[in-house]
């Protein structure tokens, strides 16, 4: 079994330590999808969804969630974040498609930034399509890349 690295001697959960670490850049990107109804896309897709904008409310959701990290998964270090891209596609056929890329600088990964923000974005179409579709699923949220050293 491999060590795990949350983990102090005394097997208690604690941040790890990555002062030793080189600041490089590194950068991730995740994806989900939202299934909703054709009838709810299609209405997303003419400007009738009764909350507004859902792309872009869940694109911006999705950019302020990248940056709260920390605060929401407690053995995340809080880190600068140089850029966020959160594309937010909806196909006719009732897919919205989710797609988080964040970048910093620094000693660790950004892998559960882009989670979240993906995570979120979702979330938010979630809230703007539920009085309109009985059964929008938040699915297949993943981690697709992740980089580090030269950019």
């Amino acid at each position: 079994m491999a060590e795990l690295s949350h983990l102090n001697a005394r097997g208690d959960a604690h941040m790890v330590d990555v002062s030793q670490k080189p600041i490089v850049p590194r950068a991730a990107i995740a994806e989900g999808r939202v299934r909703i109804a054709p009838a709810t896309a299609r209405a997303i897709l003419d400007g009738a969804a009764p909350k507004g904008d859902v792309a872009a409310v869940a694109r911006l959701a999705g950019i302020a969630a990248s940056k709260r990290t920390a605060g929401l998964v407690l053995l995340c270090h809080p880190l600068p974040i140089d850029g966020v891209d959160v594309a937010v596609e909806i196909d006719p056929d009732g897919l919205v498609a989710i797609r988080a890329t964040v970048r910093t600088t620094a000693r660790t990964g950004v892998e559960m930034e882009a989670l979240t923000a993906v995570s979120v974005a979702a979330l938010n179409v979630y809230d703007m399509v539920k009085g309109i579709d009985p059964a929008p699923v938040i699915e297949s949220i993943r981690l697709v890349e992740k980089t580090k050293g030269s950019a």
